[in-house]
């Protein structure tokens, strides 16, 4: 079984312009829509995260396990690079995914690949959980990679 390719150091630069804007910040609505406005989903900066996504998944650096119908997989751990957060992509289509809780908030941008697909409720865009909150993460209306990024790396899986 081969290794893993390596994920790149021009997608951590990416993502490192997002986490160096926020970092700090509150995870709160303030934030969601503070994302929303300063990287729109029909914006460059989100052009070029879904072509890294899409990218990631294809050369198998994101994405790379599979479990219960879910694409997965860490891509970065926590650590300086993107101000404490780690970054992981999940692959879902119409599912329900396990209950988990973000003891310090979790950070999620989401990229339909259907049109309608959204995660959450959330479309095209960023979607923001506040420490010690918990969900069944969900996607609806089709395909979504939803890249998340975990303040210290911190989830729990429960049983919610």
């Amino acid at each position: 079984m081969g290794e893993r390719p390596q994920t790149p150091e021009g997608f951590v630069t990416h993502l490192g312009v997002v986490t160096d804007a926020i970092a700090g910040a509150p995870l709160d609505d303030a934030l969601q829509a503070r994302l929303n406005r300063d990287f729109p989903a029909d914006g460059a900066w989100h052009a070029d995260a879904r072509e890294w996504v899409l990218r990631g998944c294809e050369e198998g650096w994101l994405c790379g396990r599979e479990a219960g119908g879910i694409k997965f997989g860490r891509a970065v751990p926590a650590g300086e690079a993107l101000a404490g957060m780690s970054v992981d992509v999940v692959e879902m289509t119409e599912i329900v995914g396990p209950h988990h809780a973000h003891p310090n908030g979790e950070i999620d941008l989401v990229i339909p690949i259907d049109l309608g697909a959204a995660f959450d409720g959330q479309g095209a865009g960023w979607k923001v959980y506040g420490p010690g909150s918990a969900h069944h993460p969900t996607v609806t209306g089709g395909k979504a990679l939803v890249l998340y990024l975990l303040p210290g790396g911190a989830i729990e899986f429960t049983r919610g």
